[in-house]
């Protein structure tokens, strides 16, 4: 009779503890192996987009380094086999110009001071 109620008790813990998935509790092993996945994402669309890899850790510092520059090295090769050439990201280049709007404005609305240049001749005369 203990026997049975150890082993229910034994299997109903074993049930519980392979739910862990569904409650969304990750392993340690899935947790990494998605952040793996991610950077080598991130270094594959940061390769495709034309950037140095010195520009994508500096845009993800969140990112694994390794992970990133292992997608920026196999979208590199993968580029170079099938002569791909690099995309320039339009969104960016939304964003730079949206938000170059307004200082022009400011530039225009406002004179530019004048530079102020060391007048000519005068220093020490050249003696011959």
């Amino acid at each position: 009779m203990v026997r049975i109620r150890l082993t229910a008790a034994f299997l109903a813990a074993a049930a519980l503890l392979a739910g862990c998935d569904m409650l969304g509790i990750d392993s340690p092993e899935k947790l990494a192996a998605a952040r793996e996945a991610d950077g080598k994402a991130i270094g594959g669309a940061c390769r495709h987009a034309g950037r140095a890899i010195e520009d994508c850790y500096a845009l993800n510092r969140k990112a694994d380094r390794a992970s990133v520059f292992a997608g920026w090295r196999d979208m590199n090769d993968y580029m170079r086999e099938n002569k791909i050439e690099s995309v320039a990201p339009q969104l960016t280049a939304q964003v730079s110009a949206a938000k170059a709007a307004p200082e022009e404005k400011a530039e225009k609305a406002e004179p530019a001071p004048a530079e102020k240049r060391p007048a000519k001749g005068k220093g020490k005369a050249h003696e011959s």
